[in-house]
């Protein structure tokens, strides 16, 4: 037996799940955070974040910005794994703080909720290392007119390079 026998055939959305994977660790801004995106399923998305101390504001808990930030990557990717051909934007993002967190990991957990064609909605929760829910987001995405091709990180993946 061949050793591509042996391996599971990766599909188009598997692929594409991957380079979305690639496109957020490829975003500046991520170079900032000690966070790793993973999707496992279409519709949903997973980030685990680290809170250190250069995340507190003056009275020593992650600023809310951490919230904004994990709860809409986390319902973005989600909305995104379904579409494969356009970068979303955020239209609109709501979000709920439910308790301060001052350190250890975090994780957001992103869920894709209606809509595929122009505009999707998504939802993302975030949990505490004690399985505590933190805060929770629901956001509105729109594709633009930037295809996903054209991204560095995206474009990578999908031709599979490093």
């Amino acid at each position: 037996m061949s050793s591509t026998a042996m391996q599971p055939e990766t599909s188009g959305a598997q692929l594409h799940w991957r380079a979305l994977e690639r496109l957020y660790q490829a975003a500046p801004i991520n170079t900032l955070f000690a966070s790793r995106l993973e999707i496992v399923e279409a519709g949903a998305a997973t980030i685990r974040f680290a809170i250190e101390p250069t995340c507190h504001h003056a009275a020593g808990a992650a600023h809310g910005t951490i919230y904004f930030k994990m709860l809409d990557d986390a319902a973005f990717y989600a909305a995104n794994t379904l579409v494969s051909d356009r970068f979303l934007l955020t239209m609109s993002f709501n979000l709920h703080f439910t308790k301060p967190v001052r350190g250890g990991e975090i994780v957001a957990e992103g869920r894709w909720v209606s809509g595929r064609r122009r505009v999707l909605v998504a939802e993302s929760r975030l949990v505490d290392a004690e399985g505590e829910e933190i805060g929770r987001g629901t956001g509105t995405f729109m594709r633009s007119r930037i295809p996903l091709s054209s991204l560095p990180g995206y474009v990578d993946a999908m031709r599979g390079e490093p």
